[in-house]
């Protein structure tokens, strides 16, 4: 499914000027400082904001079109805003089922005691919102969202009004319902860590257009990419979380590698982890016994000169991802490191996106 959206909006000195189609699978953000757009558009695609001339298309559903316009009501949608909007003279219980009662039942997708389960409610039906933490009332406004059964999901920047442990209290939530929930999702976000955790795809803007869509993989790859500063490139790996072991460690396995990393409680299964560039070493040989435990055999693909004399190097792992490695270009020149070099990536550190 596509969603289509073609937009010229002036407004004071800001103009927004797009004209794109998205791919509506998984979690595509929408990145960029504050002031870029980010917002407006969004704002546009739910039909808050009703911009003369402009097309909002997903999949079949025409939203906007010529003088077609379907409200936000009509767009089967599910919003979650910064500040949580739930009906304070309603409990959470009726703030969850208020969607929920007024969408026909043959559009009924998502119903309350999955919902309730998954972002752990339970223990919250029934209470006063003002009884509520900032991160409880964004997984009841999450929770009110997915009940509704939408065809689109939207997040405008779900975890920016929380303090540090409300935002860690909310985050596997927002992944739970990220990787199960068949649902698509558009997430506004200017925070680079959210959209590693939780993103496919990234939608670069700045002052009001798209600059580029890239692979939430691609665009950790890229050296100039606005998604870090000070920690440069990494990857992005995609697998599968496994339980610990006696020594606590877990292993995080596609179909042709595994990886030892340090998880704590986060749950198993599907899983992404990701590995800065820097933290990666080569050898050409069999390391053999080393203190470094994550070996993984890699050829070269791809060789970038970056800042500071150093070299970006991409290899393919046995599993067809791509790993990034960043070394001095005096170690490449020396060792060889060319396109199509076999070698061992030494990887020291990984960090799991939980």
């Amino acid at each position: 499914m596509q969603l289509s959206i073609k937009v010229e909006w002036r407004r004071e000195q800001f103009l927004l000027k797009v004209a794109e189609q998205f791919e509506m699978t998984g979690v595509t953000a929408l990145f960029g400082r504050s002031g870029c757009g980010k917002t407006s558009l969004l704002r546009v695609i739910a039909g808050l904001d009703r911009v003369r001339g402009a097309e909002v298309v997903l999949g079949e559903s025409v939203w906007q079109q010529g003088s077609a316009f379907k409200p936000t009501e009509q767009r089967r949608l599910g919003l979650v805003f910064q500040e949580h909007s739930l009906l304070p003279h309603l409990d959470v219980t009726e703030n969850l089922l208020y969607g929920y009662k007024r969408t026909r039942p043959e559009h009924r997708r998502q119903h309350p005691e999955q919902v309730f389960s998954r972002l752990e409610l339970e223990p919250l039906l029934g209470r006063r919102i003002d009884q509520l933490s900032g991160g409880q009332r964004q997984r009841v406004s999450l929770g009110r969202a997915l009940l509704t059964s939408p065809d689109l999901l939207l997040l405008d920047e779900p975890l920016a009004a929380l303090d540090t442990q409300s935002k860690r209290d909310i985050l596997p939530f927002l992944l739970d319902v990220t990787r199960d929930s068949e649902v698509p999702v558009i997430l506004v976000t200017h925070s680079p860590d959210e959209v590693q955790r939780l993103a496919d795809r990234v939608v670069f803007m700045d002052q009001g257009r798209v600059i580029r869509t890239l692979a939430i993989e691609q665009a950790m790859a890229d050296p100039a990419s606005p998604l870090f500063a000070d920690e440069g490139p990494a990857s992005i790996l995609r697998g599968t979380l496994n339980e610990a072991d006696a020594s606590g460690l877990r292993t995080f396995t596609t179909d042709k590698i595994s990886l030892l990393v340090r998880a704590g409680s986060a749950r198993s299964g599907e899983a992404r982890v990701r590995v800065l560039a820097r933290d990666v070493s080569v050898a050409l040989d069999d390391p053999g016994r080393i203190s470094i435990r994550n070996q993984l055999r890699a050829t070269i693909v791809a060789s970038t000169p970056i800042a500071d004399q150093q070299q970006l190097l991409t290899a393919q792992l046995a599993d067809g991802q791509a790993l990034q490695i960043e070394v001095t270009a005096w170690s490449a020149e020396r060792l060889g490191l060319n396109v199509g070099t076999e070698i061992w990536a030494l990887v020291k550190s990984v960090a799991l996106m939980e």
